[in-house]
């Protein structure tokens, strides 16, 4: 890199967190301000993941093309022009034009999200060779840093939208957009293996789909958080009908709620390392299955902000721990020269139950929504099940020995 960690790699980091988070929760609260509706809150949910599905290997291909870097600051200069212009579209439109541009807004934040995501993994991978030895530290910063942002994001994001409208808050994600490509500095080698970015990405997908089945422990520990993911991705989808409808709270208190549960999340993780070592991968996963699947029970039948917060906070918390496990289990079974393809596999697979669950918030009646997060907590319940009683076991003592 032409600069060090901090101006490198860290700060541009920071500042497309912060955009990316913000956008991610407060665009939907935008949305349920526009239109006061939980059916079109759920499709715009629907709106800011699909395309996340549709571009990932566009982005990894652009990525492998461009390199990281340039990809990166394309992408968030895109998305501070996106915010620019949708704060005047919005501030002259109509109650019937109104809808429309919010679900665009949410498309093309969701689009450019994932490309940035994208090319700053890989901004983070290169560093991470750079730094040899030290690998494992700067990743350690770089999830801090995601943790950090998903803990601020959503509640600047709600109290923005409270305090100054949509404006004040579209600003602050192009601000740091815009921000984040001005320091992102260039590479200074091209990226690696470009000249086979041109080839066709079928092939990565079949290899990388023949390599997850080749893997049970991790084919099903990747199914089990697919059905967590649908569980969480409902919950992302519904706390701004449930906070603000239902238990009759302002949109700020939306981003408290994902504030304290990144703040949970970052907790889990900090101590989820120790954990591992002491009482091996399998015993945690185990214990993080079941601390997030309780709360899931429990939030269909809450009627308390309070109670709501705390067991969003314990949920996230847990999946935040299964989190680990996966990526901790992925880097043991996975063959390194297989490696990238077989990740793009496995998180398209984690991905899919985000726009699902917008499709559940969009057709479904307010009445019935406690009803279903019950029915996604069994399918939840299930899944881990056999994640952790069919996958896990025959890998348990290779799993225990982590880096």
């Amino acid at each position: 890199m032409t600069y060090g960690r901090v101006r490198g790699v860290y700060l541009p980091r920071l500042a497309d967190a912060l955009a990316s988070s913000m956008a991610t929760y407060g665009i939907p609260l935008l949305v349920l301000g526009t239109t006061k509706s939980s059916s079109l809150t759920g499709i715009a949910f629907i709106m800011a993941w699909a395309p996340r599905l549709c571009t990932f290997a566009l982005a990894g291909l652009a990525v492998d093309r461009f390199g990281p870097a340039r990809v990166f600051r394309l992408a968030a200069t895109a998305r501070a022009l996106v915010a620019a212009l949708a704060v005047p579209a919005l501030a002259t439109a109509d109650d019937r034009t109104a809808p429309g541009l919010v679900m665009l807004l949410a498309a093309c934040a969701g689009c450019l999200t994932q490309f940035s995501f994208i090319a700053a993994e890989s901004v983070g991978a290169v560093a991470s060779r750079d730094a040899g030895d030290a690998a494992h530290r700067l990743q350690s910063v770089l999830l801090g840093i995601d943790q950090a942002a998903t803990l601020a994001g959503p509640a600047a994001g709600g109290i923005l939208l409270q305090w100054s409208g949509f404006s004040g808050m579209l600003t602050a994600i192009g601000g740091l957009s815009v921000v984040s490509a001005a320091i992102t500095p260039r590479m200074q080698r091209p990226p690696a293996q470009a000249a086979e970015a041109t080839g066709p990405a079928a092939t990565g997908w079949r290899t990388g789909w023949a390599t997850l089945r080749a893997l049970p422990a991790l084919a099903w520990l990747v199914v089990g958080l697919a059905l967590s993911n649908l569980a969480l991705g409902l919950l992302e989808a519904a706390t701004p009908v449930i906070v603000v409808q239902q238990l009759g709270r302002s949109s700020a208190f939306v981003g408290v709620v994902w504030s304290c549960a990144a703040a949970a999340s970052l907790l889990a993780v900090a101590t989820s390392r120790v954990a591992i070592d002491r009482y091996g991968l399998p015993g945690v996963g185990r214990c993080a299955a079941l601390v997030t699947v309780v709360p899931c029970f429990l939030i269909a039948h809450t009627g308390s902000y309070l109670a709501y917060l705390v067991l969003v906070a314990v949920f996230m918390a847990g999946d935040s721990v299964l989190a680990v496990v996966l990526r901790t289990l992925r880097s043991h079974l996975i063959p390194a020269e297989v490696f990238g393809s077989t990740l793009a596999v496995t998180v398209l697979i984690l991905l899919t139950p985000y726009p699902v669950a917008g499709v559940l918030m969009a057709v479904i009646a307010p009445t019935a929504l406690h009803t279903t997060i019950t029915v996604c907590a069994v399918l939840q319940c299930l899944g881990l099940a056999c994640a952790f009683t069919r996958g896990t076991r025959p890998r348990a003592r290779h799993a225990r020995h982590r880096n």
